[in-house]
């Protein structure tokens, strides 16, 4: 397998906020329409444009420099990249915005780019020329709000089950596919210092990422947080736990923390995402395999979340500007520079004739590719209101996993998602 740079612990993962910075930062967001409809205050120079993002990692940061080189090229402008921590792209967005000096094109995590768009401070892509006909209507969705177009992706993650070929080949257990398999396979794998499964659980946007596969495939809602169906998800984690399957642990595990659980060999499966691909291939003892998470009964739809960022227009007042960012966006968000940004990100290209050609060279992340078909965005439903959902969400694991019952933990969560309280 060709190697590629690591992304397993700097992967830019959205992380839980108290409820307080969620309630200012929707407040704030009321500074970005008059802030950019105002246009730019600051002097700028006709043939150089800024991207906003958070490649602070060297070699994130040098790939889409030359992707951006090449662009610049084809374009005849200057190209050139801010980063800033992944956790600080709103809030950097928002300063520009209140100072008039926005870059032509922000990076922003598909869950957070609603909260701009909401306030009016994002173009429509499509008015710029952006095509979405070789894009899945799920990426496509990833990238909008409210039926409109904001978000280009070049490439998007998701979750799989990652399981430890050499361990259940010794135990003669078949790759699971239904919860029923997962949990009975589970119990067979736990043994000694060795859980059979590790999952994140914690209280930050890793566990809920990791709870809307168990959620959505059992037809549940975000919108619906205490239905029978989301009641059920989360029961069956809590079977796991009951079990002794699953570490109790798992209420304080980041997707990091769950990787390296699996690398010691302290789980024979996990959850998790193919930023971890890299680090697992770092040891060479370790012989891992790929499948779509386990579904509540056959023939049902592996439904995961989609994960990543996606490249969006500001609206500046600039018309032309505008247009050039737009042309921008297209060249990186294109075939060509999507499979190259994938292969070394591990990601999956957004674009299906890049995903083909990428299939192709990775075909050990086969499994991915399909559980990303099937994908969805988590803010498809509730678009800005993302952010109370996922707290009240995080709130309920803490209080399910460690004693609560299902139904009161996710009955008061969807009190707190509806009142923000």
């Amino acid at each position: 397998m060709t190697a590629h740079p690591t992304v397993a612990a700097r992967r830019p993962r959205p992380r839980g906020r108290a409820r307080r910075a969620v309630t200012s930062l929707a407040a704030a967001a009321a500074l970005v329409a008059p802030a950019a409809l105002t246009g730019c205050a600051a002097e700028r120079d006709d043939d150089v444009y800024t991207v906003l993002n958070s490649s602070t990692d060297e070699t994130y940061h040098r790939w889409d420099a030359q992707a951006m080189a090449r662009c610049g090229k084809r374009l005849g402008v200057t190209v050139e990249q801010q980063s800033v921590p992944a956790s600080q792209v709103m809030t950097k967005a928002l300063r520009m915005a209140s100072s008039k000096s926005l870059p032509d094109v922000v990076q922003f995590d598909a869950s957070e780019m609603p909260v701009f768009a909401e306030a009016g401070g994002l173009v429509d892509l499509r008015t710029l020329g952006l095509s979405t006909g070789h894009v899945p209507d799920g990426i496509v969705d990833f990238g909008s709000y409210r039926g409109t177009y904001y978000g280009a992706a070049r490439s998007v993650n998701t979750l799989a089950l990652f399981y430890d070929k050499d361990v259940l080949a010794e135990a003669g257990i078949r790759t699971p596919a239904t919860w029923d398999d997962l949990r009975e396979a589970a119990r067979e794998l736990t043994r000694g210092k060795r859980y059979g499964i590790a999952l994140s659980a914690g209280g930050a946007e890793d566990g809920v990422f990791q709870f809307t596969p168990f959620m959505w495939s059992n037809g549940g809602d975000e919108r619906e947080l205490d239905s029978p169906e989301v009641v059920e998800a989360l029961d069956f984690w809590k079977a796991l736990l009951k079990d002794g399957s699953l570490s109790r642990s798992t209420v304080n595990w980041t997707q990091a923390d769950v990787n390296d659980q699996f690398m010691a060999k302290n789980a024979a499966m996990m959850i998790n995402g193919p930023w971890q691909v890299e680090t697992l291939n770092s040891d060479p003892d370790l012989h891992w395999g790929l499948a779509e998470i386990p579904v509540p009964e056959e023939g049902a739809d592996s439904v995961a979340p989609l994960g990543g960022a996606v490249l969006t227009v500001p609206r500046t007042g600039d018309d032309g500007r505008q247009r050039m960012a737009g042309r921008i966006v297209a060249c990186l968000t294109g075939e060509k520079e999507q499979l190259s940004y994938a292969l070394n990100s591990w990601m999956v290209p957004a674009d299906e004739r890049a995903a083909a050609a990428w299939r192709s060279k990775v075909p050990e992340l086969d499994a991915l590719a399909d559980q990303v078909a099937a994908a969805r965005s988590r803010t498809a439903q509730v678009g800005a209101g993302w952010p109370a959902v996922s707290l009240a969400l995080q709130s309920a694991f803490q209080s399910a996993l460690t004693g609560q019952s299902s139904e009161a933990a996710l009955k008061r969560a969807q009190q707190r998602a509806t009142s923000g309280n």
